[in-house]
């Protein structure tokens, strides 16, 4: 083997490891989205038996914690607000910005300010 050919073989291992490390970092970052795709589902379903044993061993109460300000809001309105007000209790978000999303840091603003109108 002369040099020339001893320095091209270097540069072809050296672009296989360039495009193995190119391949290794998208797979990094695919097992980091998975992780916490899976983070996420555990706590949501932590939460979601935790509800079922509630139920199942206790009534839930009927009433929300906040009621509607309002007395004289008829009965579909203040069913729609009760509903609301249970899937926020439960750990949902009900507020515009992330509507449906799992609550993960304790209580919204959003939500809040929603409830107390």
């Amino acid at each position: 083997m002369d040099k020339k050919e001893i320095f091209t073989q270097i540069e072809a291992m050296e672009e296989q490891m360039g495009a193995m490390y190119a391949d290794l970092t998208k797979l990094k970052a695919t097992v980091v989205e998975l992780l916490e795709d899976n983070q996420r589902l555990q706590i949501e379903n932590e939460r979601l038996l935790r509800l079922i044993r509630q139920e199942t061993h206790q009534e839930l109460a009927e009433e929300p914690a906040v009621l509607p300000s309002k007395a004289d809001a008829s009965p579909l309105t203040r069913e729609g607000y009760e509903n609301l007000a249970r899937l926020y209790h439960e750990g949902f978000h009900i507020c515009n910005v992330y509507y449906g999303h799992l609550r993960t840091e304790g209580d919204c603003l959003f939500c809040m300010s929603f409830l107390n109108k």
